[in-house]
């Protein structure tokens, strides 16, 4: 009999492997072809569909399970392949497929419900991180089996449907950083075996959280950021006995945080940050046992921290910044023994710190400042060797620096200015190896700047002004590589300055004022050749004025004022472009450089007494009274005629502009030129030409040179006047070319994030473009000519915003779309406030196909235009991906130290060798790490060697905005951490 069965069991085994080679292969693996013809597979991710098969089983993302005698498919991943197309609808007709995965993917169009109700055995499905747009399909809750579903990441639009109230045993629903409008509905609250519920970052119509929400008790997470809610919290929610993660955070709540939330017994996170939270932290926190991060920041809470706050027993993180708590910080906070962030910044606390806080816990960061907290700084607040992070600026700190400070060698970030703190500093402390920003001005610190300097191998800034330091500046200062900020005016330093200041290639701004320092003004410093401020006013220096300054390439502030300097001003300052220049004070003869005989430069050389003006010559003290008179009188005929030609001339003028004014539908024709404006203006051409000269060159470009021009309203425009031939611009892209696409393209577009034309003039064969000012000049001048040490890290992130944004605009929103062409960061200008504005539109086409030329700077082409010169947003994107970059390494994108490399492969390959932490640029310091690290990250996906990998620009902003904490689209999850979606992304990218 067992012969039988083993003979059997054989021919079964047999016939299951033959048969399907003769008929081919089965059912399910046809439909699993059919999906696959729907879709792109520019990676070729599904090459081993292979239809000779005799199952799909093996192939990559499918899985199958024995049932009623064969092998079936129950399960299909294919996320994170870069699959792009509709949805392949044939993936419904597989009988038994449970589980469906097209996550972080290229999905588009909109779905259907006809394509999604045949899939009626599914019970898992994740759509997630796709292009999905149009209503969320009403016919998801018919699927019975259905548990998990996710949808976030997309641009489904309108209101949650109705008939998501049914779902008959939904336990997760994700339907976060749509565009969902309406209110979030009560009937959710229906969902009673719901386990997760996320609707974060929609732009949902303002209304309350549904009460109904306390219905859910199976409910482990409720994320409803940024939902635009309003009203008060429901206390309700303290029923939620099994909620782990509440997020409320960045909505528009108001009233108390209810005393209910102290009975959720499993919560491990809260936060309820950026809302209009007032009134007092509610008592019984210490009821939460499993609580590890409470983030109330950015609220209007009011009265003192409760004492029972600190005794929740695993306490990690507690963000109560920018409230307006008053009071003391409990003594309970010296006693959380999990204690790792405290950040109680910007509130009204007052009184003397526990004299334990840091003895037994694992702190790493401790932000207290701007409230009016007095007393010592307690002596162990580094005793768990972790400390970060000590920011205690704008308080009443008294006393001395505790010993341990010396001995804390994890500190990066120490910020101490505005208090009352005295005594010497620990020598041990100016010699912390990781510290990148040193702060202690305005306090009364005494003692010297000890030689163990040296250690501080990684300080970006040294800021100590205003105090009481004395003695010499060691030399071993001028072993800080990395040194960008050096203040330390209004202290009592004397002594020569030490030679190897020289050494400091990085050094961006040298403020020694009011000193007693002596000696020769700074031997050696034509090599800090990234130096913008030099300020050693109000000390003992002597001898000359070093030839040396005026080949700093990018110094515009120079103060020398009230020494002892003697000799003639160099010639070779001239070669300098400043805002500030102070030579007061001081012993100086000779001329004053030509250049600066003028009103703009009338006080920088007061009290010079054997300095003199001479517009003609040399100066002389023989000259005599003969020839002052005769001077005299030349003076007064000249002054004579010209008053006659002034008057003369403004007589013809004004006859002139009367009979030729013409004004009709924004163009004019003044003195010949052609002018069309595209938004109100307050000038006149001829107002811009006498400012068309080389003293107001601001750039030079490949169309043209920029020029800023001061109108007689005192509002500054730029103005770029396009070269008269090519022989300055690409040969087959002249100066009619540049000029009708910027007009084009600028002229119709208005956006924040765009540079406005103001209007454009054209007299024969000159053009000129009339655009706003924009005063801090362009991100490649600020990040490449020594001034990247004002770019901090908050700046640069924003600019990368600004700039992505601007992007988005026109690519998604013009219709039809525009792509730039040109994008660099040379491109990216920035105003006063550091905002960020694309320009330069020389290169910009709309969407169109082909060029006949390869348009764009060198580092910065994305690699499949230059051998096809198929011109779309995705070559913009590239472009941007360099950008970032640049913003996180500060590094050119073209550089000889990359050797044949640009920038793009030499960050790919420095990951590989050093890891992604080696490639910050040294003036941001390690404080942000994490945050630039994933900024990097959005980079190497933009400047993705395949076209198809890169995200859209709209997924750009999503993904700033996350880093940001604005938004949580694409990449990272809830808690900041990236993705495996995201990692795989950044692996297949370096690879």
């Amino acid at each position: 009999m067992r012969r039988v069965v083993v003979l059997l069991s054989a021919l079964w085994v047999v016939l299951h492997l033959w048969l399907p080679m003769v008929f081919g292969l089965n059912q399910e693996g046809l439909y699993l072809l059919e999906a696959r013809g729907g879709l792109e597979d520019p990676g070729n991710a599904l090459l081993d569909w292979n239809p000779r098969d005799v199952t799909p089983c093996n192939w990559t993302g499918v899985a199958c399970s024995f049932a009623s005698g064969e092998f079936v498919v129950t399960a299909i991943d294919l996320g994170n392949l870069n699959l792009a197309g509709p949805f392949p609808a044939s993936l419904c007709r597989l009988p038994h497929l449970s589980f469906l995965s097209l996550a972080s993917n290229y999905i588009n169009s909109s779905l259907s419900s006809s394509s999604l109700s045949p899939c009626s055995s599914l019970i898992h499905l994740d759509l997630s991180q796709n292009l999905l747009v149009g209503p969320v399909p009403s016919v998801l809750p018919s699927l019975p089996l259905l548990r998990h579903l996710d949808l976030a990441g997309n641009n489904f639009s309108g209101p949650i449907p109705p008939s998501f109230a049914f779902f008959p045993a939904l336990e997760v629903l994700s339907l976060t950083s749509n565009l969902l409008n309406g209110s979030i509905p009560s009937f959710l609250g229906n969902l009673s075996s719901l386990r997760q519920l996320n609707l974060s970052y929609n732009p949902f119509a303002a209304g309350p959280i549904p009460p109904s929400i306390a219905n859910l008790t199976e409910l482990e997470t409720l994320w409803l950021a940024d939902c635009s809610l309003v009203g008060k919290i429901p206390p309700a929610l303290g029923h939620l006995s099994k909620l782990v993660d509440l997020d409320l955070s960045r909505n528009y709540l108001t009233g108390g945080i209810p005393e209910s939330l102290s009975s959720l017994k499993s919560i491990v996170q809260i936060e309820l940050y950026q809302n209009s939270l007032s009134g007092r932290l509610p008592s019984g926190l210490s009821n939460l046992t499993a609580l590890r991060r409470f983030d109330a920041s950015i609220n209007s809470l009011s009265g003192p921290i409760p004492e029972d706050i600190f005794s929740m027993p695993l306490l990690e993180n507690l963000h109560l910044y920018q409230n307006q708590l008053n009071g003391s910080i409990p003594s309970t906070s010296a006693t959380a023994p999990y204690l790792l962030e405290l950040r109680l910044f910007q509130n009204q606390l007052t009184g003397p710190l526990p004299a334990g806080l840091g003895a037994i816990s694992r702190l790493m960061v401790l932000d207290l400042s701007d409230n009016h907290l007095s007393g010592e700084i307690p002596r162990g607040i580094c005793d768990g060797n972790m400390l970060q992070e000590l920011l205690l600026i704008n308080n009443r700190f008294s006393g001395g620096l505790p010993l341990g400070l010396g001995e804390c060698r994890t500190l990066r970030r120490v910020r101490l200015s505005n208090n009352q703190l005295s005594a010497e500093v620990p020598a041990l402390m100016w010699a912390l190896p990781h510290v990148w920003i040193l702060e202690l001005h305005n306090n009364s610190f005494s003692g010297r700047i000890t030689p163990d300097i040296a250690g501080a191998a990684n300080l970006s800034k040294l800021i100590i002004h205003n105090n009481q330091f004395s003695g010499v500046i060691p030399a071993e200062i001028g072993s800080l590589l990395k040194l960008y900020d050096l203040s330390a005016s209004s202290n009592r330093l004397s002594g020569p300055l030490p030679v190897s200041l020289g050494n400091l290639s990085q050094l961006g701004q040298l403020d020694l004022h009011n000193n007693s320092l002596s000696g020769e003004l700074l031997p050696g410093i034509q090599y800090c050749k990234k130096l913008t401020l030099l300020n050693l006013a109000n000390n003992n220096f002597g001898g000359g004025i070093p030839p040396e300054i005026g080949n700093l390439p990018v110094l515009n502030y120079l103060d020398v004022s009230a020494n002892f300097l003697t000799g003639e001003i160099p010639l070779q300052l001239q070669n300098l472009k400043l805002n500030q220049l102070n030579l007061s004070d001081n012993r100086l003869s000779g001329s004053i450089p030509p250049i600066f005989l003028n009103e703009a430069y009338k006080s920088s050389f007061l009290n010079n007494p054997r300095l003199c003006w001479d517009l003609h010559g040399p100066c002389t003290r023989s000259t005599t009274s003969k020839k002052r008179r005769k001077l005299f009188w030349l003076l007064r005929a000249s002054c004579s005629f010209l008053a006659a030609v002034l008057i003369v001339g403004i007589a013809w003028i004004y006859c002139k502009y009367r009979k030729i004014r013409k004004v009709n539908q924004g163009q004019l024709k003044l003195n010949n030129w052609t002018v069309t404006s595209f938004h109100k203006v307050g000038f006149r051409s001829n107002e811009i030409m006498e400012f068309l000269d080389e003293d107001n060159v601001i750039g030079s470009g490949a169309s043209g040179k920029i020029y800023k021009v001061v109108l007689g309203n005192g509002e500054a425009v730029a103005v770029k006047k396009l070269w008269r031939n090519s022989t300055k611009a690409d040969d087959n892209h002249d100066q009619d070319d540049v000029f009708e696409a910027e007009v084009a393209t600028l002229g119709k577009i208005r956006h924040k994030n765009i540079v406005k034309l103001w209007c454009c003039c054209s007299h024969k064969d000159c053009k000129l473009l009339v655009y706003e000012y924009m005063p801090s000049g362009s991100l490649g001048d600020l990040l490449h000519s020594g001034k990247e040490g004002i770019l901090d890290w908050p700046t640069r992130y924003k600019i990368a915003l600004d700039a992505a944004e601007g992007l988005c605009y026109l690519h998604h929103d013009c219709a039809p779309p525009i792509v730039h062409r040109d994008v660099k960061s040379n491109n990216i200008l920035l105003d006063a406030d550091f905002r960020a504005k694309v320009a330069d539109f020389g290169f910009a086409k709309v969407v169109e196909g082909s060029m006949s030329v390869i348009a764009g700077s060198c580092g910065y082409i994305a690699p499949e235009y230059a051998y096809t010169l198929r011109v779309n947003e995705k070559s913009d994107i590239y472009s941007f991906g360099v950008v970032i970059l640049e913003l996180v390494t500060g590094k050119l994108p073209v550089d000889a130290e990359f050797g044949e490399k640009d920038l793009v492969k030499w960050v790919l390959g420095t990951i590989q060798q050093r890891g992604e932490e080696s490639l910050i640029d040294p003036n941001l310091g390690l404080c942000h790490k994490e945050e630039v690290i994933r900024v990097l990250h959005i980079g190497l996906l933009c400047s993705s060697s395949l076209p198809i990998n890169r995200p859209s620009m709209r997924k750009v902003v999503k993904m700033l905005l996350e880093v940001g904490g604005r938004g949580n689209p694409l990449g990272w999850s809830k808690k900041g951490k990236l993705s495996p979606y995201y990692h795989e992304e950044v692996k297949s990218t370096t690879s």
